[in-house]
Protein backbone atom coordinates (compact mmCIF):
# COMPACT_ATOMS: atom_id res chain seq x y z
CA UNK A 1 0.00 0.00 0.00
CA UNK A 2 2.78 2.40 0.90
CA UNK A 3 4.65 1.68 -2.36
CA UNK A 4 1.49 2.40 -4.36
CA UNK A 5 1.06 5.76 -2.59
CA UNK A 6 4.68 6.73 -3.33
CA UNK A 7 4.27 5.82 -7.01
CA UNK A 8 1.04 7.84 -7.30
CA UNK A 9 2.66 10.80 -5.58
CA UNK A 10 5.72 10.72 -7.87
CA UNK A 11 3.49 10.43 -10.96
CA UNK A 12 1.35 13.37 -9.81
CA UNK A 13 4.37 15.60 -9.19
CA UNK A 14 5.84 14.64 -12.57
CA UNK A 15 2.61 15.44 -14.37
CA UNK A 16 2.09 18.75 -12.60
CA UNK A 17 5.61 19.95 -13.40
CA UNK A 18 5.69 18.80 -17.02
CA UNK A 19 2.41 20.32 -18.24
CA UNK A 20 3.53 23.97 -17.78
CA UNK A 21 6.82 23.21 -19.55
CA UNK A 22 5.06 21.68 -22.54
CA UNK A 23 2.58 24.57 -22.72
CA UNK A 24 5.37 27.15 -22.57
CA UNK A 25 7.39 25.77 -25.48
CA UNK A 26 4.85 26.16 -28.27
CA UNK A 27 6.79 28.80 -30.23
CA UNK A 28 6.74 26.76 -33.42
CA UNK A 29 3.05 27.54 -33.83
CA UNK A 30 3.53 31.26 -33.16
CA UNK A 31 5.96 32.06 -35.97
CA UNK A 32 6.12 31.39 -39.67
CA UNK A 33 9.27 30.37 -41.53
CA UNK A 34 8.95 33.66 -43.42
CA UNK A 35 11.42 36.31 -42.32
CA UNK A 36 10.92 40.04 -42.43
CA UNK A 37 13.58 42.72 -42.05
CA UNK A 38 12.70 46.07 -40.49
CA UNK A 39 14.78 49.12 -39.60
CA UNK A 40 13.86 51.37 -36.73
CA UNK A 41 14.69 53.07 -33.46
CA UNK A 42 15.05 51.08 -30.24
CA UNK A 43 12.39 51.89 -27.62
CA UNK A 44 13.58 49.37 -25.05
CA UNK A 45 15.61 46.20 -24.52
CA UNK A 46 14.54 43.82 -21.77
CA UNK A 47 17.36 41.42 -20.84
CA UNK A 48 15.48 38.92 -18.69
CA UNK A 49 14.47 35.30 -18.26
CA UNK A 50 12.70 33.46 -19.73
CA UNK A 51 12.86 35.59 -22.91
CA UNK A 52 14.46 38.90 -23.87
CA UNK A 53 12.33 41.49 -25.68
CA UNK A 54 13.39 44.26 -28.05
CA UNK A 55 10.83 46.99 -28.80
CA UNK A 56 11.45 49.04 -31.96
CA UNK A 57 9.62 51.98 -33.54
CA UNK A 58 9.50 51.46 -37.31
CA UNK A 59 8.38 54.28 -39.61
CA UNK A 60 6.51 52.95 -42.65
CA UNK A 61 6.35 54.36 -46.17
CA UNK A 62 3.10 56.07 -45.13
CA UNK A 63 5.02 57.90 -42.34
CA UNK A 64 3.09 56.03 -39.66
CA UNK A 65 5.16 54.65 -36.77
CA UNK A 66 4.50 51.03 -35.83
CA UNK A 67 5.97 49.39 -32.75
CA UNK A 68 7.56 46.02 -33.50
CA UNK A 69 8.39 43.56 -30.74
CA UNK A 70 11.21 41.08 -31.25
CA UNK A 71 11.37 38.13 -28.86
CA UNK A 72 14.51 36.11 -28.21
CA UNK A 73 15.50 33.19 -26.07
CA UNK A 74 16.89 33.50 -22.54
CA UNK A 75 20.04 35.59 -21.96
CA UNK A 76 22.25 32.54 -21.47
CA UNK A 77 21.23 31.25 -24.91
CA UNK A 78 21.58 34.45 -26.94
CA UNK A 79 24.80 35.43 -25.16
CA UNK A 80 26.54 32.86 -27.35
CA UNK A 81 25.38 34.81 -30.42
CA UNK A 82 26.84 38.11 -29.25
CA UNK A 83 23.86 39.66 -27.47
CA UNK A 84 24.52 41.41 -24.17
CA UNK A 85 22.48 43.27 -21.57
CA UNK A 86 23.71 46.56 -23.06
CA UNK A 87 23.54 45.61 -26.76
CA UNK A 88 20.70 48.08 -27.38
CA UNK A 89 19.92 51.49 -25.89
CA UNK A 90 16.77 53.55 -26.36
CA UNK A 91 17.30 55.81 -29.37
CA UNK A 92 19.73 53.47 -31.18
CA UNK A 93 19.08 52.72 -34.82
CA UNK A 94 18.85 48.99 -35.54
CA UNK A 95 17.93 46.67 -38.40
CA UNK A 96 16.40 43.37 -37.35
CA UNK A 97 15.42 40.20 -39.15
CA UNK A 98 12.51 38.36 -37.58
CA UNK A 99 10.53 35.19 -38.06
CA UNK A 100 7.19 36.98 -38.20
CA UNK A 101 4.20 36.07 -36.07
CA UNK A 102 1.78 33.74 -37.82
CA UNK A 103 -1.08 36.20 -37.27
CA UNK A 104 0.77 38.92 -39.24
CA UNK A 105 1.09 41.36 -36.35
CA UNK A 106 4.30 43.41 -35.87
CA UNK A 107 5.85 40.78 -33.66
CA UNK A 108 8.38 38.05 -34.24
CA UNK A 109 11.25 35.91 -33.11
CA UNK A 110 14.56 37.74 -33.48
CA UNK A 111 16.88 36.02 -35.95
CA UNK A 112 19.53 38.72 -36.41
CA UNK A 113 20.19 42.32 -35.44
CA UNK A 114 22.50 44.75 -37.20
CA UNK A 115 23.56 47.78 -35.19
CA UNK A 116 24.10 51.24 -36.72
CA UNK A 117 27.89 50.64 -36.78
CA UNK A 118 27.41 47.43 -38.81
CA UNK A 119 27.93 44.99 -35.91
CA UNK A 120 25.88 41.83 -36.48
CA UNK A 121 24.35 39.94 -33.58
CA UNK A 122 22.95 36.46 -34.11
CA UNK A 123 22.98 34.47 -37.29
CA UNK A 124 20.88 34.94 -40.40
CA UNK A 125 18.61 32.13 -39.22
CA UNK A 126 18.48 33.06 -35.54
CA UNK A 127 18.92 31.07 -32.37
CA UNK A 128 21.15 28.03 -32.26
CA UNK A 129 19.41 25.03 -33.71
CA UNK A 130 18.31 26.90 -36.83
CA UNK A 131 21.75 27.26 -38.37
CA UNK A 132 23.42 30.08 -36.47
CA UNK A 133 27.16 29.86 -36.20
CA UNK A 134 28.95 30.30 -32.90
CA UNK A 135 30.77 33.64 -32.55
Amino acid sequence: MRNRLVIVLIAAVGLLTSVPLIAHHTGTTLYTDKTVTVKGIVKSWLWSNPHCLLRIDVTGEDSLVVEWIAETQAPNTIYLEGYRAKSFKAGDEVTVTLRQAANGRPYGQLAQAVLADGTKLGGPEGARGRGAAAP
